[in-house]
């Protein structure tokens, strides 16, 4: 996976797709050369399609194609440009939870930490809250204190589905949630 960079600011197109998954449609978003976002279609936390934005599945065939084979248990990670617009701290947190392991869980402490900023725990959840290319940067790897489940903007029943698929015993529901929009 290339390095998370910072593209420059200007206009750009936006390309999109969408395609099923078992937690429900995902909508892949990219400039044309990078995967730019990755969103559950239709959620509150999702971009609503554009003007302007084109629908074309071909820039985002590699996204597309590799989500499928993680869905199928056949990807255990991801080889994808990334193009992602963020402060400098949301770039180093979201580096920070490209390196942690498919299987393994950090606390948002954790991430502080590993960051050399322990206090900045909440503005790593922040950060992470912020994270435009779900599952791909996996969010959902990070978990509070305590080991329980905590912020996830696409739902905890998404969140615990992801991580039991992964292999993290805590969370060992394989049962898709229910499709939610």
């Amino acid at each position: 996976m290339d390095s998370l960079t910072q593209p420059e600011v200007g206009p750009q197109t936006t390309y999109y797709t969408l395609a099923e998954s078992p937690l429900g449609s995902l909508l892949f978003m990219s400039d044309g050369v990078s995967l730019t976002g990755l969103h559950f279609a239709g959620h509150d936390h999702a971009p609503r399609i554009g003007d302007g934005w084109i629908e074309d599945r071909r820039p985002l065939a590699p996204a597309v194609r590799q989500l499928a084979e993680y869905f199928a248990g056949q990807r255990s990670s991801f080889d994808l440009r990334l193009e992602l617009r963020g402060t400098s701290f949301q770039l180093l947190v979201w580096e920070a939870l490209l390196r942690i392991p498919r299987g393994e869980t950090r606390s948002y402490r954790d991430v502080a930490l590993e960051l050399g900023r322990p206090g900045a725990y909440r503005a790593v959840g922040g950060a992470v809250g912020s994270n435009p290319v779900s599952i791909v940067v996996p969010c959902h790897r990070v978990i509070g204190a305590g080991g329980q489940l905590v912020g996830y903007g696409w739902g905890l029943d998404r969140k615990r589905w992801l991580l039991a698929h992964e292999g993290v015993p805590p969370h060992s529901s394989r049962t898709p949630p229910s499709k939610m929009a």
